[in-house]
């Protein structure tokens, strides 16, 4: 594959998985503009106290908010394996920031902030510039049409770019569940992406559905205002309900198998509970709708595909690529090797399968998928599968991740998992911390304003 190192590229949003995809595609010499609909960087983390006009956020003619931050949240994965490879999260010297080693949400934004600016992403950016459409020309050029609002009137932009990046992001559109019984059910229903303090679940009675962090972290922090909370939780034992430790209105239960009009929920497990308000924790839905592929990519059951290693959908390979779409993984650097591997494979340093190589690859995970049982939505499920980078950085010809956060993932999910009251605050890895600091020292003499580690 010849080497052909500048290419014209738009990079869609400027959240972790924007930011660092325009600085490795500015590395390899690229042109990079982020269109980003936001006045900041951030993407995701950016906390707006605001919501939806529709709680559920299904209404397609609701008022959208794109954060689904709420006010207490606090990461669920150590600081050490957050950051990026060549940027360590460390905590900064700066005066109202966060040195807890699990921080709040604004601590990353921050440091999304710092490292913007280390490395002279802001002037990229096209800020209050949101993207209606990204398809196909027929000169085989990406035509990319951008509106912004400039004073009292909208500007409308239409560009040819050689090459998009996706990166959009994922905690928007809502996923919710389907519950029988529910259209005649009188309650309350909220997502979680409009979830944001818990005052106004005070002496409610809630049944919260979910089994992850946010259901976790959200059921106990109503249990302190609330009448009683039920999490409904496919990880749920069979049996009676179970009350969980420490909290004499929190209970655990299995799936809700209905719901009724005089406001009972009746899980699977022969319990049942008249409930005011019904709260959301199921996740959210990929969604593309700026992008036009006639139908070659597509969203089915949030499967995006078909894509060559979660990034590059075989038709369009190289020139339209996907970054931050698997989860149960750590984010930064997962992005930060999928965006090495996208600009190096754009500029002609690194050559891809043949398109029939990606297909039949393709078509293979997905019969495995089958094989095994796994449901389509989790496609792009990558929980524990650390080869995935190993194999990305192989590709990159970038070191593997250290063993030292191999082990401190493992070790965070399992505290996550046993642990959910205390795990952010109590650990016992610090001969990991350790190897850490030894490896960031190499980075923090060449980073501004960040504290100094002893090796």
């Amino acid at each position: 594959m010849p080497q052909n190192p500048s290419k014209n590229v738009a990079v869609i949003g400027a959240g972790p998985a924007g930011l660092v995809s325009a600085r490795e595609l500015q590395r390899e010499g690229h042109n990079v503009v982020v269109f980003e609909r936001e006045n900041q960087v951030g993407g995701t983390w950016i906390y707006n106290p605001a919501t939806d006009s529709d709680p559920m956020g299904v209404d397609p003619n609701r008022k959208v908010i794109h954060s689904s931050l709420y006010s207490s949240l606090r990461v669920n994965l150590p600081r050490e394996i957050m950051g990026f490879r060549d940027y360590p999260f460390v905590a900064a010297k700066k005066p109202n920031r966060d040195p807890r080693r699990y921080p709040g949400h604004k601590e990353v934004l921050d440091y999304l902030n710092d490292f913007a600016a280390e490395f002279g992403l802001i002037r990229q950016v096209r800020f209050g510039t949101e993207v209606g459409y990204v398809g196909m020309s027929e000169n085989g050029k990406w035509k990319v049409s951008s509106r912004k609002r400039e004073n009292d009137h909208v500007v409308f932009v239409d560009e040819e770019y050689d090459a998009v990046v996706i990166c959009n992001g994922l905690y928007t559109e809502p996923r919710i569940a389907d519950i029988p019984g529910i259209e005649v059910w009188p309650g309350k229903q909220i997502h979680s992406h409009s979830y944001r303090t818990p005052e106004p679940f005070r002496d409610q009675v809630i049944v919260v559905i979910g089994g992850a962090t946010s259901a976790s972290d959200i059921s106990r922090e109503t249990a302190e205002v609330a009448k009683e909370v039920h999490i409904s939780s496919r990880s749920a034992l069979s049996g009676t309900p179970k009350k969980l430790r420490g909290y004499e209105n929190l209970w655990l239960h299995s799936m809700i198998e209905a719901v009724g009009a005089d406001g009972g929920v009746n899980f699977q497990d022969g319990s049942k509970v008249y409930a005011d308000i019904i709260l959301h924790c199921t996740g959210y839905k990929y969604n593309f709708p700026f992008l036009e592929t006639n139908g070659i990519v597509t969203v089915d059951d949030n499967r995006v595909g078909p894509l060559y290693k979660h990034i590059f959908p075989p038709a369009f390979a190289p020139s339209l690529s996907f970054v931050g779409l698997p989860w149960k993984l750590v984010p930064f650097p997962r992005c930060e090797l999928q965006s090495k591997w996208i600009a190096g494979v754009l500029s002609g340093r690194i050559s891809l399968p043949s398109k029939e190589d990606m297909i039949a690859d393709i078509e293979t995970f997905y019969s495995s998928m089958d094989a095994s049982c796994i449901p389509k939505w989790y496609t792009h499920n990558m929980d524990f599968q650390l080869d995935y980078e190993d194999w990305l950085a192989t590709e990159c010809g970038s070191p593997p991740p250290e063993k030292w956060r191999k082990q401190m993932f493992f070790i965070a999910r399992e505290k996550l998992k046993t642990q959910p009251e205390i795990y952010r605050d109590q650990w016992d890895d610090n001969d990991l911390i350790i190897q850490a600091h030894q490896d960031f020292a190499k980075y923090i003499t060449d980073l501004a304003q960040v504290q100094k580690l002893s090796t």
